[in-house]
């Protein structure tokens, strides 16, 4: 008996040196990172390398598509710019037709006035819009202005003469109001 006995004690004691051996025959297991021969680089010497050769290859690409995009945007604000020229001509021509028509209906409008009696004109003119009534009237003979604002409620009369004296008054805005 005292030799199983002597033969366990025995394991016991060389089991802890056994564990030792095979964990330091396993090859990197308590390995240090040793440096590389002077041929071979590390993984970190490898990654700074990449990263340092694709640097510039990098930027290259950056700035081609950043360049790319701004002439996106660029083809993108012409196209409105020249949308927004082509509407500016659209409007510029209505105006000058409206300003044609208005000449025009303005003058008949004179017209149309100049040949009624006093009081049917300003009878009719008390019911149009003030601005247009001192329009037409500013447009009439004095003799002829005189004789419907006459006719006009007083108070009407009054106000399209404020009118009538403020277009005159280099002072006052272009606004009739």
């Amino acid at each position: 008996m005292m030799k199983t006995m002597a033969l366990s004690d025995l394991l016991q004691r060389l089991a802890l040196p056994a564990m030792a051996v095979v964990a330091l025959s396993i090859p990197g297991a308590f390995a240090q990172e040793q440096p590389a021969p002077k041929g071979e680089m590390t993984s970190q010497e490898e990654v700074k390398q990449f990263c340092t050769n694709i640097a510039d290859p990098a930027r290259d690409q950056r700035y081609l598509l950043q360049k790319q995009e701004l002439e996106k945007l660029r083809a993108d604000v012409d196209s409105r710019i020249a949308e927004m020229n082509k509407r500016k001509e659209e409007y510029q021509d209505w105006l000058k037709r409206r300003d044609v028509f208005l000449k025009q209906a303005e003058a008949g409008l004179t017209d149309i006035y100049k040949k009624m009696k006093p009081d049917a004109a300003a009878s009719q003119l008390q019911e149009v819009k003030i601005e247009v009534a001192a329009a037409v009237i500013m447009r009439l003979n004095p003799t002829q202005s005189s004789l419907i604002l006459n006719e006009m409620d007083p108070q009407k009369a009054a106000v399209i003469a404020n009118i009538i004296a403020s277009a005159s008054d280099p002072n006052t805005s272009k606004d009739p109001s």
